[in-house]
């Protein structure tokens, strides 16, 4: 493999990363927006689920190894 074809393979890899993280950070914000406390003494502030909502769709973006069939 090339040093050319690995470089936009991790370029693809981060690209799907970096997506899951702003998708997940957007629907975090929207729960905020949407859901949220209305009364204010809960712990849910913009940031807070906007972060949360980040760490899951990286979490959810990441690449699993794939497993062989033979079991090897």
């Amino acid at each position: 493999m090339s040093p050319l074809l690995s470089f936009w393979n991790n370029m693809k890899t981060y690209q799907k990363i970096l997506l899951g993280m702003l998708a997940g950070a957007a629907l975090g914000y929207a729960y905020y927006y949407f859901i949220g406390c209305n009364s204010g003494t809960c712990p849910i502030t913009w940031y807070i689920s906007t972060l949360y909502g980040a760490f899951t769709g990286v979490v959810v973006a990441i690449p699993s190894k794939k497993r062989l069939k033979d079991g090897n």
